[in-house]
C-alpha cells in the first residue's frame, strides 16, 4: 500500500463568491458556494480526492494572494511630504495590492507614507522601489497598500505570478 503525503494548501474565495478546491495530485476540481461556509473563524478542511490524494485546505479570506518573502531592504518615512526617518525592513510578503514588512524600529501611524526599496530574488535580481501607505500596524510588522499613484512593474508582477 502507497502512503500518500498529506499537504495543505490555501484556497481564496473567487470574485463569484465561491470556492475552488483543487486536488494537487490530479487537478481535480471541486466548486464551494462560498455563503455555505463558516468564514467568521479559520477553517481547516480536510478534503480526500476520488483519485485518493488527502489534502487540508485554508480558505485565505483575503482578496489576493500573498507571496511569502524575506527580502531585506530600506525605507524612507514620510510625513505630511516631508522625510521623517529611515532605516532597514524585511519585505515578509508581497501581493499585488501591497505588502508586509518587519521593521525593527520607527514610530509609524496609518496613512503615513514610506518609500521602500529591495531587490527581489528573481534571475535578474530586480530592483523594487515602491510608495507604500501604511495600513496597520503589529509591531515589528507593518501592513502597507501601494500607493495609488503605484503601479505594479512588469519584474513584480512576473514574481507574483510564479
Amino acid at each position: 500500500m502507497v502512503k500518500l503525503k498529506r499537504m495543505e494548501e490555501k484556497v481564496f474565495i473567487t470574485s463569484e463568491n465561491t470556492v475552488v478546491f483543487r486536488c494537487p495530485s490530479c487537478q481535480r476540481t471541486k466548486t464551494v458556494d462560498a455563503a455555505t461556509l463558516d468564514l467568521t473563524r479559520r477553517q481547516r478542511f480536510r478534503l480526500k480526492c476520488p483519485c485518493g490524494q488527502v489534502t487540508t485546505s485554508v480558505i485565505e479570506k483575503r482578496r489576493r494572494y500573498r507571496k511569502e518573502t524575506s527580502f531585506p531592504g530600506t525605507y524612507v518615512h514620510y510625513v505630511d511630504g516631508q522625510p521623517r526617518g529611515k532605516g532597514s525592513l524585511v519585505v515578509k510578503d508581497l501581493s499585488v495590492n501591497g505588502m508586509k514588512l518587519m521593521i525593527a524600529s520607527g514610530t509609524f501611524s496609518p496613512g503615513d507614507l514610506l518609500k521602500v526599496s529591495f531587490t527581489l530574488d528573481d534571475a535578474h535580481r530586480s530592483a523594487v522601489e515602491k510608495k507604500v501607505i501604511v495600513r496597520s500596524l503589529s509591531p515589528p510588522y507593518v501592513g502597507t497598500e501601494f500607493a495609488p499613484t503605484e503601479t505594479i512593474d512588469k519584474a513584480l508582477g512576473f514574481y507574483l505570478r510564479f
